[in-house]
Formats: C-alpha cells, structure tokens, sequence
C-alpha cells in the first residue's frame, strides 16, 4: 500500500512570520498521523528558516511519529541525525538562497562526499534516502553509493513539462531493477497526484506545501485524509 508522508514545515514558517510558540509543528505533525499520515517530514536547514532544533526533538522523541528528516549532506547535520537516530533520513541539495529545494542532489558528481555520509547513518540503523532528479545517472550512482531508498523530485512534472510522468515512470522501473525504494515528491496536489501515486513501484509520497496551504482553508485532518485517499484510489485493489 502507498504510504503518504506530510512535511510539516510550512507550519513552523507560519509561526516563525510572527514569533511565538503557535502554530506548533509537532502538534501539527501529531494531528497528521491521527488524520492518517503514515509518517513525517521535516527538513532542518542550515539557517533554521522553518523548523528549528526543539522542533526536531520533541518530533524525533514522540513515539507516534515515524520521522523522515530531511538534511543537506553536512558534516553538522549528520551529527544531528546520528544524535536523533531517526528512522529514515534524505539527503537533499541546499542553498540559502532558495525558496525551495530546487532539484536533485548530484549524486553521480558528488560520490566522494556523499559516501561517508551515507556509510555512517547506514551503520546507525538509518534508512538513507536520495532526493533526485529521474536521471538514469544519478540512480544507478545512487546504487552504487549504498542508497537504501531514492525520492523522485517531481517538480518539474509538477510545473506541467512534457515527458516528465514518462521520465518519472521509467525512473520508477530502473530503481526495482536496481533494488532501490522509490519514493517520490516535490509539487504535488490533489489535481496532479494520481498519475504519480498510480506508478506501481512508488512506495510512498512526501507532500508537504500544498497539504499545509489547503488545511488554512478546509482543515489539516480532512486534507491529509482526502490527500491518503487520492494516493490509494489510484492504486488497483
């Protein structure tokens, strides 16, 4: 069965516009899996823009919650995870300047740096996950690295560009051939959801901006519910 993760970090960038302690992250996070989140996301960035580390701990110590930490490939964030130890981690490229991540990491050019990393949040029990782009290269390099598990960046399928569904497919088939999870994410809404939820070798969908922006108008519990339900309609019973 498909999984969904939501991303609850746009809850910590609402709060964090005007200061304060509301709205809370973690109960965000505890409202989605009672709503039917199979886990959580959080990204911990470098300039702490969203969520922050008191954050990342009352989430990563909740027993309720199966944490998915998103994290640039630094030695301090690596630190961080092996703090923590939770139960999956991805690796995601970051530049201060970005609104957004804004593509995959380069997994095939950057092999060396990433190789130590993933060594040692391996050897702590933590699943490791790549975020890239469907590039044939960078998953095989994937592979080759010990990668227990790749995230699609579906960005741009999701801004509308021809091909991409029939990229993110075949991306898709080459990870089961390779033996590598699939999971996917990046842009996703409930129009644009099923073609991806429908490509039988992805796992799960990490989905956190849009869910997030929805709940303001129709509430956090009954958009990840409709969300869960999309993702499964499209699968075949």
């Amino acid at each position: 069965m498909i999984r969904l993760g939501v991303n609850v970090d746009h809850v910590a960038t609402i709060r964090n516009a005007r200061g304060g302690a509301h709205p809370d992250p973690f109960a965000a996070a505890l409202v989605a899996v009672g709503a039917g989140a199979d886990g959580i996301t959080v990204h911990l960035r470098e300039d702490r823009r969203h969520i922050r580390d008191a954050d990342l701990e009352r989430i990563a110590e909740s027993p309720e919650i199966r944490l998915n930490l998103e994290m640039a490939a630094t030695d301090e964030m690596v630190a961080i995870a092996l703090r923590f130890r939770p139960p999956a981690c991805c690796l995601v490229p970051e530049r201060r300047q970005e609104v957004t991540t804004e593509g995959g990491l380069d997994a095939a050019g950057q092999a060396n740096s990433l190789q130590p990393h993933i060594r040692a949040l391996s050897e702590a029990g933590i699943r490791v996950s790549l975020f890239l782009d469907p590039d044939p290269r960078q998953l095989e390099a994937a592979a080759q690295l010990g990668a227990h598990v790749v995230e699609l960046h579906t960005g741009s399928y999701a801004e509308g560009r021809e091909g991409e569904l029939e990229r993110l497919q075949r991306a898709a088939t080459l990870l089961g051939e390779l033996g590598v999870e699939c999971h996917a994410g990046h842009g996703l809404t409930y129009a644009n959801v099923t073609p991806v939820a429908a490509i039988p070798e992805v796992e799960e969908l990490n989905i956190g901006h849009f869910l997030i922006g929805q709940s303001v108008m129709d509430g956090l519990p009954g958009v990840v519910k409709r969300m869960k339900a999309i993702m499964l309609a499209a699968r075949p019973t």
